[in-house]
């Protein structure tokens, strides 16, 4: 029962990080924690990586597929992403479509944060010198 109840809630905290890495940059209030969350997430995937050998390396997917094993499942991919898009859907993913897919998307959105996060800094800096 407790590895059900992780399974959950790796599938709502993964997923509701990753919606928010994608668009966390669209509401004022948020767009510096989503500028962290994306650079957490880039070091994940780069440092992290480079330790355990495996670029685009997630903690939360390793935890994750960790309890979906223990639950019974295998032939799980790589890619959490594509996971979640086959879970959902049903469907069987391309996992280079998925893994571009991914990787464009982070990359937008960490372009816009950061010009938005920059903006938004500029700005304040540019009010308190008046």
């Amino acid at each position: 029962v407790i590895y059900r109840i992780l399974d959950i809630f790796f599938v709502i905290f993964h997923t509701s990080l990753i919606l928010f890495n994608l668009f966390g940059w669209i509401w004022k209030r948020t767009r510096v924690a989503n500028l962290i969350t994306l650079s957490l997430t880039g070091g994940s995937w780069l440092i992290l990586g480079l330790i355990v050998g495996m670029i685009g390396y997630c903690p939360l997917t390793d935890w994750h597929f960790n309890i979906l094993y223990k639950l019974g499942k295998t032939d799980l991919p790589i890619s959490y992403v594509k996971y979640l898009a086959d879970r959902l859907t049903g469907l069987d993913f391309n996992q280079t479509l998925i893994d571009n897919a991914t990787l464009y998307g982070f990359i937008i959105a960490l372009v816009i944060s950061l010009l938005l996060n920059a903006r938004d800094f500029r700005k304040r800096w540019l009010e308190k010198q008046q």
